[in-house]
């Protein structure tokens, strides 16, 4: 039986009521506390809870011995139980002291916290074999839990055991153990739920189990599962509050807090509304007939979303009155934070602070809002005036003003929103969050995200791959370039380019677009389009000239265009529904674009144009049982107006929609929007006014039922005033298209018989122990560079030291003729430009001759470091390098040597680890990648040897993360072989990569 003093063994939870507490110091820990020495500072993290909510996890210290004591006696004798196997219903002051004192490395306690009191804790303590207490090199210990009753099935132990896992590991643990009573059924079940492999035996009414520590496959799914749902369940909470309460709404004049209440009220938001103003007067009853309160926690009832729009300076107080009233999550519109000055990003890390240590998520500050169209919600806590139309696309912004332009576009396109977060300097909720919410949320089909910084691409590209397998995800990003990073966002930086970082989020599914227009224009077709089986696209239209440019739009973008069916400017509503009939029909299509011109001639004047064409097309599309889709160009020239005006007496009176040589006329003539409204809008131009592309695409659509929850009763039509964006959009669809049909076969990671992991983990430990004091990392020499190598089957041809002539022919005759002589200096290696490299030297005689050339042209032996090296086979030079990244993780990276890769920057990048399909698709997607694959008559080289050396490379590194950068140039792909000639490493400590370890919030 246990006692207090022995190692803990394992309880399950129980959970308290939050106690209330501003930005409380003890929620982190403060550089007053004197700690043990040693104190880990980054084991502290923020998590999100089950229930969406957040707590603070850390390192328990001497100074929590009064949190500790008033921790447990709010657990329950039952809880205390089952934590030591007997009666325990107080802490003796040894107990404290034990579970107080750590040293961090063989004794270790977390807490998790909110409002700065303790909710649950889990220590370990290292044993050896027999179950004593030990030191390293033992490798086991004792494990247990202790959480509120309040707490229990909140997710709080799951969580801790992640982080404790992850400080065991640490600490050289690789097992725990744990003993439970069988009745404890919730905390073996945090046990066994994790995925772990474990072993359970049931010895004298105890239940022990027994597990590795090293994540796995299961316990990795397992912990993204949990993380997606308490992170979806955090937006939720905040998108769907049963009250709001607006802090800061003026009483007088108007002002962002008034208009957001207003905003509020003509949504019909169907919560309760509270107004809080400190300046009301005691006798405000209302304000525009909402319950007016001077404080927060003079509200009588519960409040889930409190908006507030206070100056910036005024903000701790209101949110230490919403945290103490339990409101759950926080819109902050107020600004002066990270975006102004110093200051404001202290005054931004303190909000945020403020706000986890009452378990309230964040959206801002300085953000614009929130809006949920759901009828059962009709939330627009944002500053746009209108409630966006209901819809099927989620929008997420880090802009306010790109958010106001993107609600604009997409309402006059036609397209409703489920969602829309702008969150502003994003420094708590950010777009991953929101990705974490849309992914199973039923109501949105398609995600726009406009992003300005990724704070954590490693985990964002992972989310992403998931997200796009069943939605597209389209994403613009604005600051592209480290430098411009909006100062608000405190993100670490990647130290990756803007095109690397594309080229990932492409590998993730991730549809990226250049432009807010492109988002749009990409946003509109897959919200109202299915996505096209491949890229075989028929033309259609009125207009010969515009099928031209549709059909050169296509070839540009990669699409195989049929040639354009002109149908003649005479073509009638009935020609087209025709024709696209046909064109949906045929089997060897997968995409139909329509172009159309307004009709000149008889019966064209005062016919409603737009709205026939638009019926006679969608007429077409209902009427077909293949899902491709179809867009619309169309294109307004000038003076047609006035051409049409001049023939109205000549309309038949009784022409229907689809009556041959009925006419077609656009909505609205000066933006060329297709509207679904049944009058006409009809605007005159100047006669011989120049032919212009229409300003404002729209779709083709019919009025919405009500009862279909955001989705049309037939797919809408999507617009656009030119081919070349029709086209763009239709490509990027066929891309994720295929993209999604990849997926579905992945491809493996190869195990190689041949590799030596041990062996090169010891190598690279030694390497790393010799390292003097204060370094940061070190360059293997090439002995030590090859041995690490060839464990991992990457040979590198043999190159001997050149210092003189008589040393190189040495070197020769060893190596055996031909050989090549070339200079190594890091500043004149990779330079063919400058003749350093004279290859096919036959004899010594050709030897010396070239040793001499070369240190008469370029500079004495000592400063050119040449070497004598076996020739390689002829093939094509290329370059494999591999680096790890703070934000994204390893990266794998391969081009072709010298200007292709260098000044063209066709490079290809994937993340680690490297499929064998990842590796064939990375070879194959280069623009320079036809000289690999018999290029105007040259033999083909060797690509099968080539990907199984990335798939060597990506293994090295994953399995090695103090191998931080590797580096093979060249590499000589021959039609039979590939050789590596020169080869570099860079061995560090490894850097925390975001994304991976135990869930946890980011810290900014």
């Amino acid at each position: 039986m246990e006692t207090p003093a022995d190692p803990p063994r394992p309880e399950e939870p129980s959970s308290a009521a939050p106690v209330p507490g501003g930005d409380r110091p003890q929620d982190r820990h403060p550089s007053a506390q004197a700690p043990d020495a040693g104190y880990p500072a980054h084991w502290e993290a923020d998590v999100v809870l089950r229930d969406g909510g957040t707590a603070r996890i850390r390192p328990i210290t001497t100074d929590d011995a009064e949190r500790l004591v008033s921790f447990y006696e709010q657990v329950s004798d039952e809880s205390k139980y089952y934590r030591f196997f007997a009666p325990y219903p107080k802490l003796s002051a040894k107990d404290v002291h034990r579970f107080t004192h750590h040293d961090f490395v063989d004794r270790v306690g977390l807490a998790a916290t909110i409002g700065g009191e303790f909710i649950a804790t889990v220590r370990f303590d290292r044993v050896d074999a027999t179950g004593r207490p030990a030191s390293a090199p033992a490798d086991e210990a004792e494990v247990a839990f202790l959480v509120q009753d309040a707490y229990q099935g909140r997710g709080v132990a799951s969580a801790l055991l992640e982080h404790i896992a992850a400080v065991a590991r640490e600490r050289g643990i690789r097992r725990f153990g744990a003993e439970v009573l069988p009745h404890n059924t919730k905390m073996i079940k945090v046990f066994t739920d994790a995925g772990y492999q474990q072993k359970r035996s049931f010895e004298d009414g105890v239940v022990h189990l027994t597990f590795g520590l090293e994540p796995t496959e299961r316990s990795l799914a397992v912990q993204y599962a949990r993380e997606q749902r308490a992170e979806s369940r955090s937006v939720q909470r905040l998108l769907a509050p049963a009250s709001v309460a607006v802090v800061g709404a003026k009483r007088a004049g108007g002002g962002v807090g008034r208009s957001i209440l207003r905003n509020l009220l003509a949504a019909g938001y169907t919560g309760r509304l509270s107004a809080v103003n400190s300046s009301f007067p005691e006798e405000q009853g209302t304000l525009d007939g909402v319950p007016a309160f001077r404080t927060v926690k003079e509200i009588g009832e519960d409040v889930d979303l409190a908006v507030v729009v206070v100056p910036a300076e005024r903000v701790p107080e209101a949110v230490a009155e919403c945290g103490e009233h339990g409101v759950r999550g926080l819109v902050v519109i107020s600004a002066g934070y990270g975006e102004s000055v110093t200051a404001g990003r202290a005054r931004q890390r303190r909000l945020v602070r403020q706000a986890r240590s009452y378990g309230m998520r964040l959206v801002g500050p300085n953000a614009f809002g929130l809006v949920n169209t759901d009828p059962a919600v009709r939330l627009n806590a944002s500053l746009a005036p209108e409630l966006a139309p209901r819809g099927r696309v989620g929008l997420f912004t880090q802009s306010g003003a790109i958010g106001i332009a993107l609600l604009s576009e997409l309402h006059q396109r036609g397209t409703g929103l489920s969602t829309f977060v702008s969150a502003g300097n994003r420094a708590d909720v950010s777009g991953n969050d929101v990705l974490q919410y849309w992914y199973d949320d039923p109501d949105t089909d398609v995600a726009l995200m406009y992003l300005e910084s990724i704070g954590n691409p490693r985990k964002f590209t992972r989310l992403a791959r998931r997200a796009a397998a069943t939605k597209p995800l389209v994403v613009v990003q604005g600051a592209r370039h480290s430098a411009a990073t909006p100062p608000s966002h405190a993100v670490a930086e990647t130290r990756l380019p803007h095109a690397t970082v594309s080229a990932l989020l492409a590998q993730a599914g991730v549809i990226r677009v250049e432009t807010v227009t492109d988002l749009v224009d990409t946003g509109v077709l897959l919200a109202g389009q299915p996505l096209p089986e491949g890229p075989r696209v028929v033309i259609l239209g009125n207009s010969e000239s515009l099928g031209l440019l549709t059909y050169d739009a296509c070839l540009t973008e990669g699409l195989r265009p049929r040639t354009p069916l002109d149908l003649t400017t005479s073509a009638s509503p009935e020609d087209f529904r025709h024709a696209l009939e046909q064109a949906l029909a045929d089997p060897d299509s997968d995409a139909v674009v329509v172009t159309a011109i307004p009709w000149v001639g008889e019966g064209a004047l005062d016919w409603p144009e737009g709205e026939v064409l638009g019926a006679a097309l969608r007429e077409a599309v209902a009427a077909s049982e293949s899902r491709k889709p179809v867009l619309v160009v169309h294109v307004e020239l000038g003076g047609l107006a006035h051409a049409l005006s001049a023939a109205t007496a000549t309309l038949p009176a009784s022409a229907g929609p689809h009556t041959p040589g009925g006419a077609v006329r656009a909505d609205v003539r000066e933006t060329g929007v297709v509207r679904d409204e049944g009058e006409a809008r009809a605007a005159v131009r100047e006669p011989g006014a120049a032919a212009r592309v229409t300003g404002g695409p729209a779709p083709v659509r019919e009025p919405e039922d009500p009862a279909a929850e955001g989705r049309p009763a037939t797919p809408r039509i999507p617009a656009y005033p030119a081919p070349e964006r029709a086209v763009r959009a239709l490509a990027r669809a066929v891309r994720h298209a295929q993209w999604r049909t990849d997926t579905e076969h992945p491809g493996r990671v190869p195990e190689f018989d041949d590799i030596d992991e041990h062996g090169a983990a010891e190598r690279v430990a030694a390497l790393l122990d010799a390292l003097p004091a204060g370094a940061r990392g070190t360059t293997p020499g090439p002995e030590d560079t090859e041995d690490l190598l060839r464990r991992y089957g990457i040979p590198v041809l043999r190159a001997l030291p050149a210092p003189d002539a008589d040393m190189a022919a040495r070197a020769a005759a060893e190596l055996g003729y031909p050989v090549a002589l070339k200079i190594t200096a890091p500043h004149l290696r990779h330079r063919p430009d400058l003749g350093g490299v004279r290859l096919d030297l036959a004899d010594e005689s050709d030897l010396r001759r070239a040793y001499a050339d070369l240190t008469a042209l370029l500079g004495s032996p000592a400063e050119l470091r040449p070497v004598v090296q076996s020739m390689a086979p002829r093939g094509v030079d290329t370059v494999v390098r591999a680096v790890i990244d703070p934000a994204a993780g390893a990266v794998l990276s391969f081009g072709l040597a010298g200007a292709p890769s260098e000044l063209l920057g066709d490079t290809a990048h994937r993340l680690v680890p490297v499929t064998d399909r990842d590796a064939a698709d990375q070879v194959r997607s280069l623009r320079s990648a036809p000289l690999l694959f018999g290029w105007r008559g040259a033999a083909p080289v060797d690509t099968d040897a080539l990907q199984e050396l990335i798939q060597r490379v990506s293994r090295l590194v994953d399995d090695h993360p103090e191998i931080v950068a590797v580096s093979l140039e060249p590499v000589v792909v021959a039609p039979r072989t590939v050789r590596v000639l020169g080869a570099s490493l860079r061995l560090a400590h490894p850097p925390a990569v975001g994304g991976e370890g135990p869930r946890r919030m980011p810290m900014y």
